[in-house]
């Protein structure tokens, strides 16, 4: 079969899962003793340079493309997105006779309920469909709030057999269409008070630091290093200490995608609770959509699109929102560029670019290229942090995500005016007296920092934050099966 041999569980082979932030010196990153030939009278040649075999390491980013940083001044961020306009159920049970149906109670907090005497209702389980007129509300019983209704379409007024009680099977469907009275009816209609959800979210605190001896701080190396900051030198520990740093940086977006709330009573070792908090995958699943098994191009074309077609109806089931950013693993990647080659007219020259300024050039430079279908917009990527052996790419269960690319104006009580935020973006704990968006300082005796007798120099960091997922329906996390 063909594929991929298993390479030697090597040191070598193992040092891409195992990143090690020195505090020590190895034989892989100095020259010692036993690596010379004194048998002969030459030095032996040495490449100065370190091979930069994996490229850049880094996987932030994601972020910085499709959200923003905003501070916060509380232990909790609270929003509250709007209801549904329009009243629908779809857990309606109706009696043997087909002239009485029950919704679940509204409970009793003396709000009206949400149907009434004298509404137009479409009622339907597959394909049989009928409509109704509610004439009067009955006392609620076991739970349940009962309405007798009389069906327009129908010779006896009763819905159709297979919309009456057990018959059914299933619960059934109904929404609102309307409403009818007769001439001089002192009814006035129904009052619906307008419906709305609150979401809160809170930051959780990370740290991290690097640690080196004086003595190491003071030791010379013969190879070269440089990382993905550009910072270079043979000076191993400036090279350990600035991976900390990226690696810290890397940290605090992979938080903000994975966290999720702890279900547990957890205490660190000191005793303080661990809470966790809702990160961008946790909310997705909570409150946005999943599709499952996106294999969109490995099938013959018209099942292909098909299935991307599935995304599209349930996008328009929720918010509609017209450009959506897609962020995917190589598999999905190479699978939706399968789909649109299967096609004649879904490709990059049918797009408008307005989330890029309309520019495709601009679009281009950041990775994305765009392709329509229907009424949406979709400008896709390839997400590293999904690809990357020592992220994602080592579990390969989640294949993607779809970022809807809309804005809310609202006032910012830290900058005293309104601003526009993305439905996708991260609150930091700031105020005059503290920023902890990311703190880093130095404690030791080393580097000409003298704050304790400790020979060693302590670099360390620190963020506060928690992400804010608004509108998370309008979300799709892709997901293998």
């Amino acid at each position: 079969m063909a594929g991929f041999a298993q390479a030697p569980a090597t040191l070598a082979n193992l040092a891409h899962l195992t990143p090690r932030p020195v505090k020590g010196l190895f034989g892989d990153n100095y020259l010692s003793l036993q690596d010379m030939d004194w048998a002969q009278q030459f030095l032996p040649e040495v490449y100065e340079k370190e091979v930069e075999r994996y490229g850049n390491r880094t996987i932030a980013g994601f972020l910085r493309m499709v959200g923003a940083e905003m501070p916060m001044a509380s232990d909790q961020v609270v929003w509250s997105e709007q209801g549904r306009l329009h009243i629908a159920y779809d857990t309606v049970e109706s009696n043997a006779g087909g002239t009485e149906i029950s919704i679940p109670s509204p409970g009793a907090d003396g709000k009206v309920p949400l149907l009434g005497p004298g509404m137009t209702v479409v009622i339907s389980k597959g394909n049989v469909t009928n409509k109704a007129f509610i004439v009067s509300a009955g006392a609620v019983a076991g739970g349940l709030q009962p309405y007798t209704i009389k069906a327009y379409d129908t010779a006896t007024g009763a819905l159709d057999a297979a919309l009456q009680g057990a018959t059914s099977a299933l619960p059934l469907n109904l929404f609102v269409f309307g409403s009818e009275y007769g001439k001089g009816s002192s009814l006035a209609g129904n009052s619906v008070d307008a419906s709305f959800t609150t979401f809160s979210n809170k930051p959780i605190i990370l740290r991290d630091k690097y640690s080196v001896n004086g003595s190491d701080v003071a030791q010379i190396g013969w190879v070269e290093v440089t990382t993905e900051i550009g910072t270079g030198g043979y000076l191993w520990y400036l090279k350990s200490e600035h991976e900390s740093r990226i690696r810290f940086e890397d940290y605090l977006e992979m938080s903000m995608v994975e966290a999720t709330n702890a279900q547990s009573v957890i205490t660190d070792a000191s005793g303080a609770a661990i809470t966790g908090t809702q990160g961008l995958f946790s909310a997705i699943e909570e409150r946005g959509l999943v599709y499952n098994d996106p294999d969109f191009g490995s099938v013959a074309a018209p099942t292909g699109i098909s299935q991307f077609d599935e995304v599209l109806q349930e996008l328009d089931k929720q918010g509609a929102i017209e450009e959506n950013m897609l962020f995917l693993d190589r598999s999905t990647a190479l699978s939706i560029d399968n789909m649109l080659a299967a096609q004649n007219s879904y490709g990059a020259g049918g797009t408008s670019y307005g989330v890029f300024d309309n520019s495709e050039d601009m679009a281009l430079n950041l990775g994305f290229s765009g392709f329509r279908r229907g009424a949406y917009d979709f400008y896709k990527t390839d997400w590293k942090y999904l690809n990357d052996s020592t992220t994602r790419g080592l579990i390969d269960d989640v294949k993607g995500v779809l970022v809807p690319a809309g804005t809310s104006t609202v006032y910012d009580q830290q900058l005293g005016q309104n601003i526009s935020r993305p439905f996708l973006h991260i609150r930091y704990r700031a105020s005059e007296a503290d920023d902890r968006r990311l703190k880093s300082w130095v404690t030791g005796s080393v580097g000409g920092n003298y704050t304790s007798d400790e020979d060693a120099m302590n670099v360390h960091f620190l963020s506060e934050r928690t992400m804010c997922t608004q509108a998370a329906n309008n979300f799709v996390l892709f997901k293998a099966t």
